[in-house]
């Protein structure tokens, strides 16, 4: 029996959510439940207000074929990295408090962020059918370029949201150690918006044209 797309999210997440606390060392995680509590937020969220049409969910869940090699590996890469980030921050903030005490306008601020980022991220995969899981040229799903909400702005909104939480999240955990496996993450980021925006730009019919009147792939007015 297949095991539903929202079963695999739950189980994923608490994975991550427990190598952080793990890693802190203690129940009584202040950050870390600050940042649970914004992730169970926003999974209610993705499935509510902000639900993906069930072809999409079957999308995301199962991508189809011709997801580009490269794409694998930085996924991987990827993972490794907010395996990485979890790890940091709760041996830092959680357990040995490597990183001086932060003023709690800073945790504010990364609360802000982490919260505007991932609402960047699901608004994005509300708006855009084609929101697959990895990058491939959907021709079985008759693929064809959003040029609706957000993406009249940027190209590759969801990966601003993604960058945004990012900056956050050292904020939001008060480590400054985190910063290193965070820094590579938003490289990985970028690296991935642009062989993303390269491929598009070759393989999917229109999205030249829409790139000449949408600029900048992520952030308006600068890239």
């Amino acid at each position: 029996m297949k095991t539903p797309y929202w079963i695999k999210q739950v189980i994923g997440t608490s994975l991550f959510f427990s190598i952080l606390f793990i890693s802190a060392g203690r129940i009584g995680y202040w950050q870390g439940w600050v940042y649970v509590s914004i992730g169970f937020v926003m999974g209610l969220l993705s499935y509510t207000v902000l639900r993906i049409d069930p072809e999409l969910l079957k999308e995301r869940s199962k991508p189809g074929e011709n997801t580009k090699q490269w794409d694998k590996a930085i996924l991987g890469l990827s993972l490794l990295v907010t395996i990485a980030m979890y790890i940091v921050a709760g041996l830092d903030s959680g357990r040995y408090y490597w990183s001086p005490e932060f003023h709690m306008s800073l945790t504010l601020l990364g609360m802000i962020l982490t919260v505007s980022g991932q609402l960047l991220f699901l608004v994005a995969q509300k708006q855009n059918k084609f929101f697959s899981s990895t990058v491939r040229i959907q021709t079985d799903r008759n693929h064809t370029v959003c040029k609706t909400g957000l993406y009249k702005f940027v190209r590759h909104p969801a990966y601003l949201g993604s960058i945004v939480q990012a900056v956050g999240f050292p904020l939001l955990f008060g480590s400054l150690w985190s910063i290193i496996p965070v820094s590579g993450s938003i490289i990985l980021f970028i690296i991935r918006t642009s062989l993303e925006d390269r491929t598009l730009n070759e393989e999917l019919e229109g999205y030249p044209e829409y790139s000449r009147e949408t600029r900048y792939k992520i952030i308006p007015f600068v890239w």
